[in-house]
């Protein structure tokens, strides 16, 4: 049985920035003020096992190997033995962090994509060598062996190198893709689509992973920020949306993000702000919507008559937005687990669109490259069958020398083409401005 062990305290980023990972290394990375829902981050290194999916291809421990990939995962959480409880364990001290790609969401629906990703579909580590960092009273927990320390640890990586990042798509033809889904939407085919778009920059030979992600966080502090490295593939990530949550004991909660304003620069303009969205006809709507759906996807896996709406279109302040934020909760009938959560719910609602399906073929028609790992899922299972994720925004995801950046939002009939092309660049803009000049 293990046990984790009290050690002294250190902050995340500067155990990140002084270990030595090899190629497998994932840091959960709550940021911003500490409060019981950004209490705990956690740095995991030295996997026990490794999934790697693209497409029908299935990797495990670098082997090539039959069966379904989601049976692989739950037998990885399955195989790390439970820990010694306390009664000040870190609520993760051993399982399975993954990345569920936005077409690991496709390919679960069963809808076709018409693009390539450069991201793998799912990748997943299981841990039992876990760092357990509680931001709210300043202590660390240790699970397994103490970790490689790369040698100079004490110099800070610095972030020096100003990159390019291209769009995808021109303003007058993303404009025309949302005019399209208003189009659909007219004629009955949907109620919502969730449009976007990607940024891409080439990194160059010298790019120092770390400290891009140092940069990130420094400029965009997030609750759900991740930074998971692999053969190939890396994703910086400052998400501020939680996916799905789920308890040993079976509660699941999810909390849509939907309806954006800015932040403000003072307390007028800051409440202001805030009331126009409370108000906002469109922004309600489609938080609505996107709420529903969620009650029907976790209502796939959950007990009949459990599934309850407690927060409706609530406004909530992040660093640099206000959003709109809902919360649905549900218990899972019995013999159901987090995967089958995660299967029943991927990709997340709040980027897709009402009726589901039907919004990713329109969004598979209308976009111009894969999603990937934006609008995806970075999620943990821990070994008591509890598990955490978010929906992979506010990020850079890096596919050998290509980075990638991605915004998007909700389009619904009251949309106005070009206030939704400028709520995306708002979205964007401060991702962007962490790495160009």
């Amino acid at each position: 049985m293990r046990g984790a062990q009290e050690v002294e305290w250190t902050d995340p980023w500067s155990a990140l920035r002084t270990l030595d990972g090899g190629e497998w290394l994932a840091l959960l990375d709550s940021g911003g003020e500490p409060d019981e829902r950004s209490r705990w981050s956690y740095l995991c290194y030295n996997p026990v096992e490794t999934l790697v999916v693209r497409g029908r291809q299935v990797r495990r421990n670098g082997q090539a190997v039959s069966g379904d990939p989601w049976g692989h995962l739950r037998n990885m959480q399955a195989r790390i033995p439970a820990s010694g409880a306390s009664a000040d364990a870190p609520p993760f001290d051993g399982g399975v962090i993954g990345l569920a790609s936005y077409e690991a969401g496709m390919f679960a629906e069963r809808t076709p994509c018409r693009h390539e990703s450069p991201a793998p579909t799912l990748i997943a580590a299981s841990y039992d060598s876990v760092i357990a960092f509680d931001r709210l009273e300043r202590r660390c927990f240790r699970s397994g062996p103490p970790p490689g320390l790369r040698p100079h640890a004490h110099a800070v990586p610095q972030f020096k190198t100003p990159l390019r990042f291209l769009p995808d798509m021109e303003r007058a033809q993303w404009l025309d893709a949302v005019r399209e889904v208003i189009r659909l939407i007219g004629e009955g085919d949907i109620f919502q689509a969730n449009v976007t778009m990607r940024w891409k920059a080439n990194a160059p030979a010298a790019f120092d992973e770390i400290a891009a992600y140092g940069a990130l966080r420094e400029g965009s502090p997030a609750p759900f920020g991740a930074y998971l490295r692999s053969p190939g593939f890396s994703l910086l990530s400052a998400s501020v949306e939680r996916f799905l949550s789920l308890s040993a004991g079976g509660r699941v909660e999810t909390r849509p993000i939907k309806g954006t304003a800015p932040p403000g620069t003072n307390h007028e303009e800051t409440a202001a702000y805030a009331a126009m969205l409370a108000q906002d006809e469109k922004e309600n709507a489609e938080n609505l919507m996107i709420t529903d759906l969620m009650r029907n996807d976790i209502g796939r896996v959950c007990a009949i008559g459990s599934v309850t709406v407690p927060q409706l279109c609530v406004v909530e302040r992040f660093p640099h937005l206000h959003h709109l934020v809902s919360a649905i909760q549900g218990e899972l009938r019995p013999g159901v687990d987090a995967i089958d959560l995660l299967r029943a719910t991927l990709p997340p609602g709040s980027v897709t669109g009402a009726p589901k399906r039907r919004a990713m073929e329109i969004i598979d028609e209308v976009e111009v490259s894969a999603r990937g790992a934006y609008c995806g899922s970075v999620f943990r299972i821990g070994v008591d069958g509890a598990m955490d994720s978010s929906v992979v925004i506010r990020s850079v995801e890096r596919a050998g020398n290509t980075l990638r950046i991605g915004a998007g939002g909700g389009i619904t009939w009251l949309s106005d083409p070009e206030r939704e092309y400028e709520e995306m660049l708002l979205k964007a803009a401060p991702i962007l401005s962490v790495f160009e000049e």
